[in-house]
């Protein structure tokens, strides 16, 4: 199916692109969520009339982007679960849990932004996590995970 970008998508194209992807593809992903539109003739023209606001909205939501990865940069967040004498959590710290604790912090970040690529972390210590803000705009936090011994 042939379809017109309406925004910047990862491994397939700028905003504007017209690219041909599988119909399952852009009937159940792009389309829904937004990110692109069928190629008709009719959607060309309306992409064109609306190009430069596009423009504008993407450039704005990079810029909002790379500002708050420069405050979460480097980031610490401690967060505290009961683990036993070896280090091992009794459970598991999720993603949720540190969403939470970004939450409390002040900073918004949506669940599927955070990228946890060994799972949820079962060790107490230090754990690096990325952040992608944006397609363009990712960014690192740590996550200490203090124990907390049970009696």
């Amino acid at each position: 199916m042939q379809i017109i970008l309406m925004e910047k998508v990862i491994n397939l194209g700028q905003l504007g692109d017209i690219v041909n992807v599988k119909n399952g593809y852009a009937r159940n992903y792009l389309i829904p969520q937004g990110k692109a539109k069928r190629a008709t003739e009719q959607a060309k023209a309306e992409f064109e009339a609306r190009r430069a606001e596009l423009e504008k909205n993407q450039a704005q939501s990079l810029a909002s982007a790379q500002a708050l990865a420069a405050k979460l940069d480097g980031l610490l967040i401690q967060i505290t679960q009961k683990a036993g004498h070896d280090g091992k959590l009794f459970g598991s710290v999720t993603n949720m849990n540190i969403i939470e604790a970004l939450t409390a912090q002040g900073f918004t970040i949506q669940k599927s932004m955070l990228r946890m690529p060994n799972g949820p972390l079962k060790t107490v210590g230090d754990h690096t996590l990325t952040i992608g803000l944006h397609t363009d705009v990712t960014t690192h936090i740590t996550v200490s995970v203090l124990g907390e011994t049970v009696a």
